[in-house]
């Protein structure tokens, strides 16, 4: 691996997540970081951390210490030492819509025209980021705000020559994120979604890297509350223990959390956080409900609440509460980073298509053929360690 430089080109550079996670590899070229929350911190067959380069898209021209000072994620201490080479860092104009994300707003974005037009500006951006960096190849990862969803189902996204047709046409299903996934695959970078938009899932792009060549990865990364579900459940059903109910609640105040203020976007999110709980128990949980509301003083320091009814032996209740006091972008961040490492040994390897081994890291993972996903979350570790552990 010495030697490689990777390109990191994201959707949405400025925001919490993304900001961290520069913030995080630029202390660990200073020797100052600690490996903390990067579960793959020990694999030296990856390509290195401080290989990656960064850059990618915003609504917002602030450079990226000046995000991230804003985001007040990052302990200023640590953003003094590395705050140089963020300075250095700008996004290009993003393709955006704001018929999709109502609570999203910016001047720095690629006027609104034809579907066509945008995504040959975004295969413009790319060649260029890999050009003028010299890089050996380029990932694109998808941290922007949440998207409403169009019909998961609608014939465009259905079949590859139909998407073409919908571009061609400027189908309104086809969403700015389905643009950046599109782009990317045609450039030949893997992408990643961790976002619960819509991306490189959909039949259509799955098509579309098959034939090209190219991994992909997704959706919605698994970092809080979910995280715990993925944990906990597996036990529940293991010991036979009924869940009769599971109360989940967010509380945050983040630019994430005021994009779920909007209904259209919330909905996609509570889809892919709402999926785990009855696939790994093996029955309906009906009383499941998740909320997530914007609180604006909590920032990034989100509270995840559960509250979990149980029936157990002889018919006798029980329950069990958690209250997550997390760093929404601090989970978040390291798990980005880890993919990034990832998707490009999967392209080193030569694999194409939806990785269903990175699945440990998503929601909502992509299976190659559309059947229902691991949950588990020590069944997706296994299924990654395994697949790391081949023969490259």
């Amino acid at each position: 691996m010495t030697g490689r430089r990777v390109g990191v080109a994201v959707v949405g550079l400025g925001g919490a997540v993304a900001t961290t996670a520069v913030a995080g590899v630029e202390l660990l070229r200073l020797g100052t970081g600690d490996m903390s929350g990067l579960p793959l911190a020990g694999r030296t067959d990856l390509v290195p951390y401080e290989a990656l380069v960064f850059g990618g898209w915003d609504l917002a021209v602030d450079d990226l210490a000046k995000a991230a000072q804003v985001h007040r994620v990052v302990e200023p201490a640590h953003l003094e030492a590395v705050a140089e080479p963020m300075q250095e860092i700008r996004p290009w104009p993003a393709v955006a819509d704001p018929a999709y994300c109502r609570n999203a707003s910016g001047a720095n974005v690629v006027p609104v025209g034809p579907l066509r037009g945008r995504v040959e500006h975004l295969r413009a951006d790319l060649r260029r980021f890999q050009q003028t960096q010299g890089l050996d190849r380029v990932v694109v990862v998808n941290l922007a705000s949440t998207e409403a969803r169009p019909d998961p189902g609608a014939p465009v996204l259905a079949e590859l020559d139909a998407f073409e047709a919908g571009l061609d046409h400027d189908d309104a299903a086809i969403t700015p994120g389905l643009l950046y996934a599109y782009a990317a695959i045609q450039e030949g970078c893997p992408f990643v979604n961790f976002t619960p938009s819509l991306g490189a899932e959909v039949p259509a792009l799955l098509q579309l890297a098959r034939r090209q060549g190219v991994p992909v990865a997704g959706k919605d990364g698994k970092t809080g509350q979910t995280l715990v579900k993925t944990v906990l459940a597996p036990a529940f059903r293991s010991r036979a223990l009924t869940v009769e109910g599971w109360y989940s609640t967010n509380i945050l105040g983040n630019r994430d959390g005021q994009i779920l203020d909007d209904p259209s976007s919330l909905a996609s999110k509570l889809d892919t956080k709402g999926s785990v709980l009855n696939q790994i128990l093996g029955y309906d949980v009906d009383d499941h409900v998740v909320r997530i509301d914007y609180y604006r003083p909590r920032g990034d320091a989100k509270e995840a609440w559960d509250n979990i009814d149980l029936i157990g032996f002889l018919g006798q209740r029980m329950q069990m509460k958690i209250d997550f006091l997390c760093r929404d972008s601090i989970l978040a961040a390291p798990l980005v980073l880890e993919l990034v490492r990832l998707i490009d040994e999967a392209a080193r390897r030569g694999e194409a298509g939806a990785q269903e081994q990175l699945g440990y890291f998503f929601k909502a993972p992509t299976t190659s053929d559309g059947r229902p996903p691991e949950h588990a979350l020590h069944a997706q570790e296994r299924m990654l360690l395994s697949w790391l552990d081949q023969p490259a």
